[in-house]
């Protein structure tokens, strides 16, 4: 599943490079990787970086955790989107167990990393967690 997910997944992030996606909103982050992330077993966080219009320029995984957790640090987070010279960037992350609330866990983190971000001058445009048939978006949700 998860080679089949990653394949799937390489080929959204290619036709967003080729195709330059715009995203406005947490739905069309959900629209574009649900189709890959939904049904995996394992937690996966991606940083999705965007111009500055947003524009998705592509996405990185930066880490793969277990049933019920990922760990994430801002220097794996940040690095491709200094690298790249991203204006803005998005978090996307699953809940293998289908239920897309965030938990303390994901409240911390998204707080540590917003907090990197503004020191480094990039732009959260959201965060997104995906679950079996829904997802949170902590910017309509008012968490961000």
């Amino acid at each position: 599943r998860i080679v089949a997910a990653s394949a799937m997944h390489s080929r959204i992030a290619a036709a967003a490079r080729q195709n330059r996606v715009v995203v406005h909103s947490g739905k069309d982050f959900y629209d574009l990787y649900q189709p890959s992330l939904r049904d995996l077993r394992k937690e996966i966080f991606l940083v999705v970086l965007l111009d500055q219009k947003n524009r998705i320029l592509r996405d990185e995984r930066v880490s793969e955790g277990t049933l019920t957790a990922s760990l994430v640090h801002p220097r794996e987070v940040f690095h491709p989107a200094v690298r790249d010279s991203a204006a803005a960037v998005a978090f996307v992350h699953n809940h293998p167990s289908g239920d897309p609330s965030p938990s303390s866990e994901d409240l911390a983190i998204t707080k540590r990393l917003v907090g990197a971000a503004e020191l480094m001058g990039i732009r959260v445009l959201d965060h997104v967690i995906i679950g079996e048939n829904a997802y949170t978006s902590f910017l309509d949700a008012g968490l961000l």
